[in-house]
């Protein structure tokens, strides 16, 4: 029980900071400080799915399931549990190399935004 427990905890924070990566910058509009955190955080989401990596929270999630006497499952984080809902077909390289692009170009553009806004005051 505990193991499955932990497993979710993972599994929510995991969701949560892959929401973060790709939102972050938005927080960061209205509090600009929120950019120190999210900066790094987008550069490791996009270089996770630019490079075709696995976030280390996906094993630990796995083998905490496993432990818990409950199935694990192949792939990715996204690919498992956020691509069902958006992509129904799952994760192929390129789809991956479409996100991890979405997130490094999108957030160029605001902080790009944010940039210049702040020079022209």
């Amino acid at each position: 029980m505990v193991y499955r427990i932990l497993a979710d905890v993972v599994s929510a924070v995991h969701f949560g900071f892959v929401v973060f990566v790709a939102l972050g910058a938005f927080l960061a509009l209205r509090w600009p400080r929120v950019a120190w955190a999210h900066v790094p955080a987008a550069i490791w989401g996009a270089w996770i799915e630019l490079a075709g990596g696995v976030c280390p929270l996906t094993p630990l999630e796995v083998g905490l399931r496993r432990t818990a006497g409950q199935a694990g499952y192949g792939g990715g984080f996204i690919e498992h549990y956020i691509l069902p809902v958006v992509y129904p077909s799952g994760m192929t390289r390129g789809l991956q190399i479409g996100l991890g692009l979405a997130v490094v170009i999108g957030n160029l553009a605001i902080y790009g935004w944010m940039i210049a806004r702040r020079r022209r005051r």
